[in-house]
């Protein structure tokens, strides 16, 4: 506009030189909103933090929630559990959803994955060896919700092949966080009341990007797949999560927000002849809110003072 506030929006800004210092300039020189996007963790760091340090609110932007997808799909309550078989299949990137074409859903998928490891990865991170990166990759979307040690993936490598230092390792990993492709969940003492160095789990930004990239059947490692699709949705509720250890005990989240604690644990169903899942939570010796999410819609109810819902219907905020 020729006169009164200017809106400035600025795609992929990071590919440009020097970007933070104009950035500044015309923030301090026009009367403007500015918004900025970027596909890396790095984007509001270094020069542009210092510069605009107090003067910027900074938001993630995940896939579609399954909320969401479900909403865009036109769904009801008696399509909800195909449709959710369909998010963990598809994922919620919304291009994906606008096709019913299978080999178009997947080239998308294909397309995304080769995207964000080439110039969010490879590129950015300077990486010669991108055999290497491919097969981390590989290796933590097969390891999904299971505890990922430094040293065994590092053998792992070695053994097929492809030795690789765990100082490189550490750093091939920091850079797929970055790109927000992986985040990483650290496990917290709940006894200590503190963070433990080791035994970290890493999910997938979006598990349809997983189904496509190992190649795999859906039902593959399902579980886990479920476990992933929770934490990203505490992660879009704002939450900071960790996974929770009490002595011997593991707890699959522990959500904070402000004031509030919440534990939860997830699982297809709740076992007819265990009831570890509610008894991980009923010994945590405190008052905050514990819930038990299952896939199956006949566990719902209280078991033990814990309650426990129908994941579902949880993601749709019921």
């Amino acid at each position: 506009k020729g006169k009164g506030k200017q809106y400035l929006f600025f795609d992929e800004i990071q590919h440009v030189n020097s970007w933070q210092e104009a950035i500044n300039a015309f923030r301090v020189d026009l009367d403007c909103d500015i918004y900025i996007t970027g596909s890396n963790g790095s984007l509001l760091s270094g020069d542009l933090a210092t510069l605009l340090a107090g003067r910027y609110v900074e938001l993630h932007v995940f896939p579609l929630s399954f909320k969401e997808y479900f909403t865009f799909h036109k769904g009801s309550p008696e399509t909800a559990y195909n449709l959710f078989l369909d998010y963990v299949k598809d994922g919620g990137f919304p291009l994906v959803s606008l096709t019913n074409d299978e080999d178009v859903k997947q080239s998308i998928k294909q397309g995304i994955i080769d995207s964000v490891i080439l110039h969010d990865v490879i590129i950015r991170g300077n990486i010669r060896d991108e055999s290497a990166i491919t097969k981390i990759v590989d290796y933590l979307m097969s390891e999904v919700g299971n505890t990922i040690s430094l040293r065994k993936m590092a053998n792992t490598m070695k053994s097929n092949g492809d030795p690789i230092s765990i100082p490189t390792l550490s750093t091939y990993l920091s850079l797929l966080e970055r790109a927000f492709i992986f985040y990483r969940a650290r496990r917290y003492d709940l006894r200590g009341h503190k963070i433990l160095n080791s035994k970290d789990k890493f999910y997938i930004v979006d598990t349809g990007l997983r189904n496509t990239f190992i190649n795999k059947s859906p039902q593959d490692n399902f579980g886990h797949q479920l476990e992933n699709i929770v934490y990203i949705e505490l992660l879009n509720r704002g939450y900071q999560v960790d996974i929770g250890q009490y002595d011997d005990k593991e707890i699959d989240f522990v959500a904070r927000k402000g004031n509030e604690i919440i534990y939860y644990q997830v699982t297809l169903r709740l076992p007819d002849d265990s009831k570890r899942e509610t008894d991980n939570l009923r010994f945590i010796p405190d008052g905050y809110k514990k819930v038990v999410l299952t896939l199956n819609m006949l566990d719902q109810g209280m078991v033990d003072g814990i309650q426990v819902k129908y994941v579902v219907d949880w993601l749709l905020g019921k």
